[in-house]
């Protein structure tokens, strides 16, 4: 089994750290009963100060470590797929499920699963929905991100189970990733 971290890189600068290290070990030591606890910078070389998507494939140990220029995907649609039981508590390289749900979104840009009645994530990232004056994020994503744990540290996001009702009713939508960090968009259709 192999598990990986998605990391930002720009202007030779790897972004948000400490949230990559900390889920990092805790996959290792939850999946490999690694009790030590590895540095993910110094693997790294950031060869450019372009944006870079680092992507760092581990087990118990680190495995690969690729760049690759980022290029944001442009979201104007999301498509609701019920699955009850996709488990993506670490970040499997093994993506098989969630691809295979993406395939079925049709014209739809990206799709945003939905388990017992409430959202959890789309097939890239994190979800928020501002509602009543607050950014509310899923109680139970599928993952939970690095971006996503540094907005609920800081008091911007709070946690909450959201039916499809709320998010329908939600006066704006938010995607959250390592990549494209706290994404509002400005509009989007829900099918």
């Amino acid at each position: 089994m192999r598990v990986f971290e998605t990391i930002k890189c720009i202007d030779k600068e790897i972004v948000n750290l400490d949230y990559h290290n900390e889920r990092f070990n805790r996959t290792r030591k939850d999946l490999f009963g690694c009790g030590d606890t590895l540095d993910i910078a110094k693997y790294l070389q950031v060869p450019s100060k372009k944006l870079l998507k680092c992507k760092v494939t581990y087990a118990d140990d680190i495995i690969d470590i690729e760049y690759h220029p980022y290029a944001k995907r442009e979201i104007k649609s999301l498509k609701l797929m019920n699955e009850n039981n996709i488990d993506y508590k670490y970040k499997y390289a093994n993506r098989d499920s969630i691809n295979e749900l993406y395939e079925q979104k049709g014209e739809f840009d990206d799709i945003i699963i939905v388990q017992n009645g409430f959202i959890t994530d789309t097939s890239i990232a994190n979800i928020a929905v501002f509602l009543n004056d607050k950014w509310l994020t899923p109680n139970k994503p599928l993952l939970k991100g690095t971006c996503r744990q540094r907005y609920i540290e800081s008091g911007l996001l709070k946690t909450a189970d959201i039916s499809v009702e709320m998010l329908k009713n939600a006066k704006k939508i938010a995607l959250l990733n390592a990549m494209i960090d706290f994404d509002i968009l400005e509009e989007v259709k829900i099918g």
